[in-house]
């Protein structure tokens, strides 16, 4: 019956996808916090108390809080150019936009070094002003800037496209400026997607390893974020510390991911 073939193929092309999933994504997962609890809770909790650990996930979240709040502006007056308007270079302004995705973060690191580092365009500069850019947490905020900035635009985007203008126009004919009408008329309708995007930027600043590795220096306790702590650790054998902390940057990740899921799955039933 063609029926129950389609059923049993379904079956079992679910079946490979989970599979997939518990082989790639939940297995090590699993592996990364059983080798965290190897000698118990006790000492992964003490590693995470270390003051270098604690200034990593200080970091981090400051990093993490910057770089989100400046790209969800930029996120949303990016969104708002692109489908609201028709203007030249649009298309050149699309293509700059999702860069950061095909762009290895390294060259994005290297890149702010030859702009900012002491032997860099502005290096000099900078330094005669006592302003340190390069090996500091300015500099990795950028770096998380450029990878990060793509999220927030881009989930935006089809939902903006969808609206149309006819609210925003009706706004204007009615004397609203443009910020009451970007706050009062646009966001509103897409906050849902603007929040969705927000959580990306989140989860995806914090993991970040390549560019903020280039630019910040590695140093223990002043520049280096959760990766590049787990790094350290790992590299100096200190392997229930290195598991500690990744299981916690894990469930940071994951709880974030978690709720954009949640709050998508939440838009999609009220929507309906």
């Amino acid at each position: 019956m063609p029926g129950r073939s389609s059923r049993t193929g379904g079956v079992l092309l679910a079946a490979a996808v989970y599979a997939v999933v518990l082989l790639v994504l939940v297995l090590p997962l699993v592996l990364v916090v059983a080798q965290a609890l190897a000698t118990g809770f006790a000492p992964a909790w003490q590693s995470l108390l270390d003051p270098d650990a604690v200034a990593a996930i200080r970091l981090t979240l400051v990093v993490t809080l910057a770089s989100t709040a400046i790209n969800s502006v930029g996120g949303v007056m990016a969104a708002w150019a692109l489908t609201k308007y028709r203007f030249p270079g649009r298309g050149v302004l699309l293509v700059l936009i999702e860069l950061p995705i095909s762009v290895s973060p390294v060259i994005a690191g290297l890149v702010w070094l030859l702009l900012f580092g002491r032997g860099g365009w502005w290096g000099a500069l900078l330094a005669r002003h006592n302003i340190q850019v390069a090996f500091a947490t300015p500099g990795i905020i950028l770096a998380t800037l450029f990878v990060t900035f793509p999220y927030v635009a881009r989930t935006l985007m089809p939902l903006m496209e969808q609206q149309g203008r006819d609210a925003e126009e009706a706004a204007f004919l009615l004397g609203a400026g443009f910020w009451q009408t970007l706050w009062r008329v646009t966001i509103p309708g897409a906050r849902w997607a603007l929040l969705s995007g927000i959580l990306l930027t989140t989860a995806r600043g914090i993991g970040e390893f390549g560019a903020v590795s280039v630019v910040s220096g590695h140093i223990p306790g002043l520049t280096e974020t959760m990766p590049l702590h787990i790094e350290t650790l790992y590299n100096g054998y200190q392997t229930v510390a290195a598991f500690a902390m990744a299981a916690l940057l894990a469930l940071i990740a994951m709880t974030t991911v978690l709720l954009r899921s949640f709050f998508e799955h939440d838009f999609k039933k009220a929507s309906s």
